[in-house]
């Protein structure tokens, strides 16, 4: 499965979907990119002089690149005979630390790693840098992927 394929199956659409490029996905890992753009909504509510990107929208960009990302990846052989199914997700867990604040207009990179992968449920290790190197976040994120047919 090509990385565009993997970004045309997302359950997400614009304003909520928060990966734009996958670099790298393997059987273990994924990596991809994410700009945070100057005009998106909540940075004018979120701290009004000084807008910062809210920690529940970095945790959703490493879900989204870390966790369903490298999901739809490993249910490849199922999609592909499923073809007339769509892909629902449910977070089931993530422990979070956070150390650096993502302005708007910032780039992010994020980096998983599989912990594991049964009975559809997958267990991410998550880390997200900035443009420059520094480590923004990082955890452990969870959570089960299904195939549901298209009524």
């Amino acid at each position: 499965m090509e990385n565009n394929d993997i970004l045309k199956l997302l359950p997400y659409s614009p304003p909520f979907l928060f990966v734009d490029e996958l670099l790298e996905v393997t059987e273990d890992r994924v990596v991809g990119n994410y700009l945070f753009s100057r005009d998106l909504d909540f940075y004018q509510g979120h701290f009004t002089d000084f807008p910062v990107t809210p920690g529940v929208i970095l945790t959703e960009c490493c879900a989204q690149i870390g966790l369903v990302c490298l999901g739809i990846f490993l249910l490849e052989a199922y999609i592909s005979e499923n073809k007339d199914s769509n892909i629902s997700v449910g977070l089931s867990s993530s422990d979070m630390d956070f150390y650096h604040p993502v302005l708007p207009g910032e780039k992010v990179t994020v980096t998983s790693e599989k912990v594991y992968f049964r009975f559809n449920k997958l267990k991410c290790r998550v880390k997200m840098h900035n443009s420059t190197g520094k480590l923004v976040c990082k955890g452990v994120i969870s959570g089960m992927l299904k195939l549901q047919e298209i009524e």
